[in-house]
């Protein structure tokens, strides 16, 4: 029997770092999709017909500034109705100025090419992908 991978789609501000984090993910075994954050706020991607589409486990969101804006967008994907059953990774390149927006209750992952980050990032992508649904 075979399964299918998990889908992981990646919402990020900056193609380098989306290509990386694909990479990283589709090693791992995940199938990975992606739109930009200007994308969303731009209305170029309707973010619910890509959930729809795609039906990923994981988003990935990265929080990059600035940064309040850029919490402003996330709150309203978190609350989306589209949303509901995903599961979220916050990647910033600045963990400890959205930690303060977040708060201490939400880890947030440094996304950087050294492989130590980057296998601590999978694996909260891989532990994310097993968690049960909480809404």
């Amino acid at each position: 029997m075979t399964t299918e991978p998990t889908t992981v789609a990646i919402i990020n501000t900056t193609p380098d770092a989306v290509e990386m984090l694909r990479q990283v993910l589709t090693r791992a075994g995940f199938l990975v999709v992606s739109c930009y954050t200007h994308q969303i706020r731009d209305g170029t991607v309707d973010l619910e017909n890509f959930i729809r589409q795609h039906r990923p486990r994981v988003i990935v969101y990265d929080l990059a500034p600035p940064y309040e804006a850029n919490f402003r967008l996330f709150q309203h994907v978190r609350h989306m109705l589209a949303v509901q059953g995903c599961q979220f990774v916050l990647t910033s390149v600045n963990p400890s100025n959205v930690i303060r927006l977040v708060g201490r209750d939400e880890r947030v992952y440094e996304v950087v090419d050294r492989e130590e980050d980057l296998m601590m990032f999978v694996n909260a992508v891989k532990e994310a992908s097993r968690a049960r649904p909480v809404r």
